[in-house]
């Protein structure tokens, strides 16, 4: 007979997680590459001791995560109470949320700060994880592809008003991923193009604001104004290349130093990174994130059912898009858009929702063997 968590000793509650020791040994080197980068940078500030705080704090949530049994997550009633719960904080952010940044995206307590988008986008994995987990024999059918755009779309639309373009796209790959991999038809995935296409040209004339169509601009063409909008990408792409095979050394990274990179502890924190440690650190940056994903993976396809493989696979799709369009930003090929990248950037709520996330993986893993013989029509209600 299981043993009750709520009864269990220490020991026996440490027993009776699974964790993936060679996925969290690979965020290890990550964390505290990103701590290091900060620390050289920060001086007389405390950015070091509160990351460090919030890394602590994301750790004891990833082993609480792992020692719960995620089976309720399957039931439509506490799918749709997360739904609705994050459409209504991100509504919230309208009437009492602060604005950082440009956008209206955070709740302020105190010196805490608390942006809601982050731990939104692993409801989104969820919702669509339930959806297309009861649907996947008829997946055929577009309606479904329809429907499930639906859901995506009011978080799209909630986050892209306040506004924060970066999540947006986020939201936006997170059901592009996940459609994908649902097992679409390659003429629907056709068709989900030609909608994208068409979204993205509605965007354009009636809703993009001026500075956001220059920073597509400066995706073509990023040094058309180097002083002006392409500033950051410039000085970013200078502070990468600088780094060149083995980096200027811990703590003389002189682009950040001399403030000419900003926000190099969040957004640029890659190009702070690199300049210090060069190609090859950026190398093992690479190499450690690929550790993650192929465990992710790894862990995804073990999944008790369907739901737990399309989460896995969803929060594979998360990690994917925050690295590649962090990086992408960094090196100038793609714009700026705000977008941090896992386990390095400083900030707690990005930090707390990725152990959170990856926990809840964890915590999946624990009933993964054997379960694989009930039926999809026991483990699911209509959504």
């Amino acid at each position: 007979m299981a043993t009750d968590i709520s009864t269990a000793t220490p020991i026996q509650t440490f027993r009776k997680m699974r964790i993936d020791w060679l996925l969290l040994l690979a965020i290890v080197p990550l964390v505290l590459a990103g701590l290091v980068t900060i620390n050289s940078f920060t001086g007389e500030s405390d950015l070091f001791t509160r990351q460090l705080i919030w890394i602590a704090i994301s750790l004891v949530t990833f082993f609480v995560c792992a020692v719960i049994d995620f089976r309720f997550l399957r039931r439509t009633s506490v799918i749709v109470t997360l739904f609705v719960g994050a459409c209504v904080l991100l509504l919230a952010l309208f009437a009492f949320g602060s604005v950082s940044g440009g956008a209206q995206s955070w709740f302020r307590f105190g010196s805490v700060s608390f942006e809601p988008v982050d731990p939104i986008k692993l409801v989104l994995i969820m919702v669509l994880a339930k959806y297309f987990s009861k649907r996947h024999i008829e997946i055929a059918n577009i309606r479904h592809i329809v429907v499930s755009g639906v859901y995506a779309l009011i978080i799209f639309a909630l986050v892209f008003f306040h506004p924060d373009f970066g999540s947006a796209l986020i939201i936006f790959l997170i059901w592009f991923g996940m459609v994908l991999v649902s097992g679409i038809s390659k003429r629907h995935i056709a068709l989900v193009f030609c909608i994208a296409a068409l979204v993205f040209a509605g965007l354009w004339t009636g809703v993009f604001k001026e500075y956001q169509k220059q920073r597509i601009v400066n995706f073509i063409h990023p040094l058309a104004d180097i002083r002006g909008s392409g500033y950051n990408a410039y000085q970013s792409t200078i502070s990468v290349g600088s780094g060149e095979m083995l980096g200027k050394g811990m703590g003389y990274g002189t682009q950040s130093r001399l403030k000419f990179l900003p926000e190099y502890q969040t957004d640029f924190v890659f190009a702070a990174f690199a300049e210090e440690w060069g190609f090859v650190g950026v190398l093992m940056v690479f190499f450690l994130f690929t550790v993650v994903i192929w465990r992710i993976l790894v862990n995804a396809f073990y999944g008790a059912t369907n739901f737990e493989i399309l989460y896995g696979l969803g929060l594979a799709i998360l990690f994917i898009s925050h690295f590649v369009i962090n990086v992408g930003m960094n090196i100038g090929l793609l714009p700026v858009t705000g977008i941090t990248i896992p386990f390095l950037s400083y900030g707690g709520t990005h930090l707390l929702t990725e152990f959170a996330g990856l926990g809840v993986l964890m915590g999946m893993r624990r009933y993964a063997r054997g379960a694989h013989k009930e039926t999809m029509s026991n483990e699911f209600v209509g959504f």
